[in-house]
């Protein structure tokens, strides 16, 4: 009791807290401790230099926590409307993080150097208004295309020497060739849009097996998190283990399986045409196209969701695995690039900047289909149900729908990143008001799942139709572009060349030449890059990291399963010896 009475009462806390006694024993020296009545209180000693720094240390951390990107916007979400929903929102900002690397790899190495020097094209048309919609009339020389691009060399000492001879300069800088970058700048990244879906595959299949393996009662006893204190984040907490609860309360009950319905479907694919992709009335024209399918994308999900009512699937699980399978079909059959491809080639001059106008106009029409679904099934739907029907009951917002409308939009993004390298910014300026829209649309016109689940097997199935479908598609059709297409004569960096692949080599030899302290990169290019057999061995070892993965994460699972059932035997064979030692006990009592 000295030696506490001598400390300080902040310490004094600490030091009782410290101390291996009873909780009794730890309230009565804290009650002893006290200063007697009338006497001062013991001053405080002001906080030391490590402390303070300490403490200003965890509010710069609480307030970076805070400044994460929709930080408290997808804690709402995810409290109110649970993890099915908010799994749209966080697949929404994966695809804005994917979008802004590849945005920001494009800016620094293509469009600023190009911004910088631009080529002496032809006056651009007046702005109308028309071009937010078909991508061309003024947009159609700017930095959005391919074929405002030149083909120059920048900061090249040796280009003014004469034809055939010695660059003058013994050790001349390295000349900046803008075709090289522009390919080069793609390469990297969908290299490293590879890299980031393959960890995501990975590591959202861990966090589904470990959800998979969670009880009730970890979730009933250990779920609040006794640092919430605000008001705001305590209703959070609350509506969140509310909505895990009945999560769980609903994959314990046992659905009968129905047999899913089928329906055909007929391929759509845009004929060609041998117009050219300029002029107002032709460019309104070329706007029927994406109408027509964005109309058919927009409608078909009505029809498959009649199907899954006619069904009657009670497993929320069950149908999005079907819907997303009826909804991929139908993505598959609603377009096709390659048809995209040929219909540019027949157009003539400069069909790289046709074709990425083409994928513009699907982009934005996708768009403007999405805000009129968001305003009719969902703002309209539920002024009906409140005004006409007089029902608290409001419209659900469909996961899987929306998810597959991202899988699309983000399709188109990497189809046309060659053809427009400005697309990712399209496509995250669309992300940005998606998110808002669709989140002000959830807040007011959208209740909580009826059949809430738990989407990390379907976060897993996401993300996985985003790295093989989806990107593999488009790395597959660019490639093939890259690979056999010739060029355009008259636009583009790649103008005057037989394929866009076979200027490479040329490129590498004359940066060789121009400076000879950069072979390495020759020999890379030319036994690293050129070498299809290097290639296709890193790609079967990519995908065999992935089963290797895969595998190993099954595993895990087998080995929890089996522990669990190993925890619930011993559980057994003790009920066992306690029932049969109250047996002897029992049978011993009766005869003393």
């Amino acid at each position: 009791v000295k030696e506490l009475l001598s400390l300080p009462p902040s310490q004094r806390s600490h030091v009782l807290l410290t101390m291996p006694l009873h909780l009794e024993e730890k309230r009565n020296l804290r009650e002893a401790a006290r200063a007697p009545a009338g006497t001062p209180a013991p001053l405080l000693s002001p906080p030391s230099s490590p402390q303070g720094c300490r403490g200003l240390w965890y509010r710069l951390l609480s307030l970076l926590r805070a400044a994460r990107p929709w930080h408290y916007a997808l804690k709402q979400i995810g409290g109110r409307f649970g993890s099915s929903v908010l799994s749209y929102f966080l697949f929404l900002k994966t695809l804005l993080m994917l979008n802004f690397l590849s945005f920001f790899i494009l800016l620094a190495f293509v469009v600023v150097p190009q911004a910088v020097h631009p080529p002496a094209s032809v006056s651009p048309l007046p702005f109308t208004g028309l071009e937010l919609l078909t991508g061309g009339g003024h947009f159609t020389h700017s930095l959005l295309y391919y074929g405002y691009y030149s083909n120059i060399t920048l900061n090249d000492p040796c280009g003014s020497s004469p034809k055939g001879s010695v660059c003058p300069l013994a050790h001349p800088p390295l000349p900046y060739n803008l075709p090289l970058a522009y390919l080069f700048s793609i390469g990297v990244s969908f290299l490293v849009t590879c890299i980031l879906l393959v960890y995501s595959v990975s590591r959202s299949f861990r966090e589904s097996v470990r959800s998979s393996t969670e009880e009730l009662a970890i979730k009933v006893f250990c779920t609040w998190d006794f640092k919430v204190i605000q008001r705001r984040s305590v209703k959070l907490q609350c509506e969140n283990i509310c909505t895990q609860l009945k999560v769980e309360e609903l994959s314990n009950a046992k659905h009968p399986r129905p047999q899913p319905c089928a329906l055909s479907i007929t391929p759509l694919g845009p004929a060609a045409r041998t117009e050219p992709c300029s002029g107002p009335r032709v460019e309104a024209v070329l706007l029927v196209l994406p109408l027509v399918v964005s109309l058919l994308n927009a409608l078909m999900p009505y029809l498959f969701n009649f199907l899954a009512m006619w069904e009657k699937q009670d497993s929320p699980v069950t149908q999005v695995y079907v819907a997303i399978v009826r909804w991929a079909g139908w993505g598959c059959g609603g377009g096709s690039p390659l048809h995209l491809w040929q219909a540019g080639r027949l157009w003539g001059q400069c069909w790289e900047t046709c074709v990425g106008q083409d994928l513009y106009r699907f982009m934005v029409m996708d768009f403007i289909f999405t805000l009129l679904d968001t305003l009719f099934g969902e703002l309209i739907w539920r002024l009906i149900l409140e005004k006409k029907v007089k029902t608290k009951r409001r419209p659900e917002f469909d996961v899987a729908r929306n998810v597959l409308e991202l899988i699309y939009g983000q399709t188109l993004t990497w189809l046309g990143i060659l053809y427009a390298p400005l697309l990712p910014a399209v496509q995250i300026l669309k992300l940005l008001l998606l998110f808002y829209i669709k989140k002000t649309s959830l807040m007011r016109n959208c209740q909580s799942p009826s059949k809430p689940w738990q989407a990390s097997r379907m976060s897993t199935i996401f993300i996985t139709l985003l790295c093989f479908p989806s990107f593999l598609g488009a790395a597959a059709f660019l490639s093939y572009t890259i690979w056999t297409a010739h060029p355009s004569e008259t636009c583009g960096p790649f103008r005057g060349l037989e394929t866009i692949y076979e200027s490479g080599k040329r490129w590498v030899l004359v940066l060789e030449k121009s400076n000879p302290n950069i072979t390495w990169f020759a020999w890379v290019y030319q036994n690293l890059l050129e070498n299809t057999s290097l290639l296709f061995f890193m790609s079967v070892a990519l995908i065999a990291v992935i089963y290797f993965n895969i595998q190993v994460v099954r595993g895990r699972q087998r080995v929890i399963c089996l522990l669990q059932e190993q925890i619930a035997n011993e559980g057994e064979d003790k009920a066992f010896l306690i029932q049969k030692l109250h047996s002897v006990c029992r049978h011993k009592y009766r005869r003393s």
